[in-house]
């Protein structure tokens, strides 16, 4: 009997120790989370970045679409999840930076809890206005703003968004008064620009680009960074706004993933970056492809955090 439940044992030790074997990885499909609504910009970012994945690895990626809370509910499982290697998620800032700086009681460490496999890209957020508005650019958005006595006012898709942030960067760094007006998502926002309900807004590039295109809307800036998208639209800092931080989108999977398994997907992100297909899709998502390692990301964001928290307290921007 004792020879047979230390055989039992040596058995079920040698595949536990195979299915943690990183050599073997990965020999099940992957679990890609988007903590994201489906249809949108970070959905189809993930879907498409899953079949590249899915070719490379050789199994396949199954998306896992789990919104809410700006992302956060989302990123919250996978920090809980296993560390094996087969939950991957895609962050942007809202889910990472941001959520550090405006939720009192965020249930996760935006640093700790995970292991950054590197960045996808950059993306811009735009400054739109309808075309009856009478500011054109920055300069004229921040003398009409000084001679009104109300706020102007400005829509987001949501409290805490990064279209809510680059208003209050706007506010606090040009030193003028904005009202920020909450909206679920950014089809209503382009809806009531179009219909004058609203006339200032910040949407990200995919949804701003083909209406500033077919002259249906104006861009004001761009924040933060000028976009290959709307390559004519000035950037912040090129008018005059101080601020020049890359807004970036990044893959991540929980902290103490096994090293080999975080280089194995690291250098599949990397070589999926420099594909240029992939490229071009991302360029027309509004996204630049630009990797950055995994560890130069953690990085960024251990440093960025305390920066972000500063314009959400100067802001009063706290949530629950």
């Amino acid at each position: 009997m004792k020879t047979l439940f230390t055989t039992a044992l040596l058995a079920l030790a040698a595949t536990a120790a195979h299915a943690a074997d990183p050599a073997a990885y990965p020999e099940r499909p992957i679990r890609m989370l988007l903590p994201f609504s489906a249809g949108g910009g970070g959905d189809t970012l993930g879907r498409f970045l899953a079949e590249r994945f899915a070719a490379q690895l050789k199994q396949p990626v199954v998306v896992e679409n789990k919104p809410g809370a700006a992302g956060t509910i989302g990123t919250q499982s996978v920090a809980t999840a296993t560390p094996d290697g087969y939950t991957i998620m895609i962050g942007g800032m809202s889910t990472h930076p941001l959520a550090a700086a405006t939720y009192a009681k965020l249930p996760y460490d935006p640093v700790r809890d995970f292991q950054s496999l590197g960045t996808i890209g950059n993306s811009s957020i735009v400054m739109v206005a309808s075309n009856s508005y009478p500011a054109n650019n920055l300069k004229e958005l921040t003398a009409l703003a000084r001679k009104q006595q109300a706020p102007v006012q400005y829509a987001s898709w949501g409290s805490g968004s990064t279209g809510h942030f680059c208003g209050e960067i706007l506010s606090q760094k040009a030193g003028i008064p904005l009202q920020h007006v909450p909206y679920k998502g950014t089809a209503q926002i382009i809806t009531d620009l179009l219909g004058n309900h609203i006339s200032v807004a910040f949407v990200d590039m995919v949804t701003a680009t083909p209406f500033v295109k077919e002259g249906k809307v104006k861009a004001l800036a761009v924040c933060t960074k000028r976009s290959p998208s709307l390559p004519n639209v000035a950037s912040y800092q090129e008018q005059g706004v101080d601020f020049d931080r890359e807004l970036t989108w990044a893959m991540y999977v929980p902290a103490k993933t096994p090293k080999p398994i975080v280089d194995k997907l690291s250098a599949v992100l990397e070589k999926t970056l420099k594909e240029p297909e992939v490229v071009s899709k991302l360029l027309s998502l509004g996204i630049t492809a630009k990797y950055v390692s995994g560890a130069e990301q953690q990085a960024i964001n251990a440093r960025d955090i305390p920066m972000w928290k500063s314009i959400a307290k100067q802001a009063q921007m706290a949530l629950d």
